[in-house]
């Protein structure tokens, strides 16, 4: 199978990575992220222990490692509306922690507007540059939000 993209002609800004680390514990991580997005301006809409579900489900031994389902409304809309609606389907844009070891927390996000840029979802003209834009800003500032000292 061959792949549109070159995935290693791509890098952390093409697909809007951000990644920090936190030192402290795996559960004080987790709300101070969820606390850092929204003071940025996002709902956290979903959220759930994906080591949790697997270790009970499956039994995979995995390590601390939590989902936030962040979302900013009006950005939501304004995506919805200049996709056709097709943007919807990498809606909310999370925000996972993982627990890199006792009291070290990796947090990390990808712009899934950028992304969806990438793989045809969304058009690549001025209005969706200014949803990326306007998105970025929301991200800069919650990363900005977090105590990484």
């Amino acid at each position: 199978m061959s792949l549109a993209i070159d995935p290693s002609a791509l890098d952390a800004e093409d697909i809007g990575e951000e990644r920090a680390t936190l030192e402290m514990d795996h559960d004080e991580a987790v709300e101070h992220v969820r606390e850092a997005f929204t003071d940025a301006g996002f709902g956290v809409a979903t959220e759930f222990s994906a080591s949790d579900m697997l270790n009970e489900k499956i039994d995979a031994g995995r390590d601390n490692y939590y989902v936030l389902g962040a979302c900013n409304p009006n950005m939501a809309d304004r995506a919805l509306d200049a996709s056709d609606n097709r943007i919807g389907a990498l809606f909310p844009c999370n925000v996972v922690v993982w627990e890199e070891e006792p009291g070290v927390q990796t947090v990390y996000h990808v712009s899934i507007m950028r992304i969806a840029r990438l793989v045809g979802m969304a058009p690549d003209d001025d209005e969706w540059e200014d949803i990326v834009s306007d998105t970025g800003e929301f991200v800069d500032e919650a990363f900005s939000n977090l105590d990484t000292a």
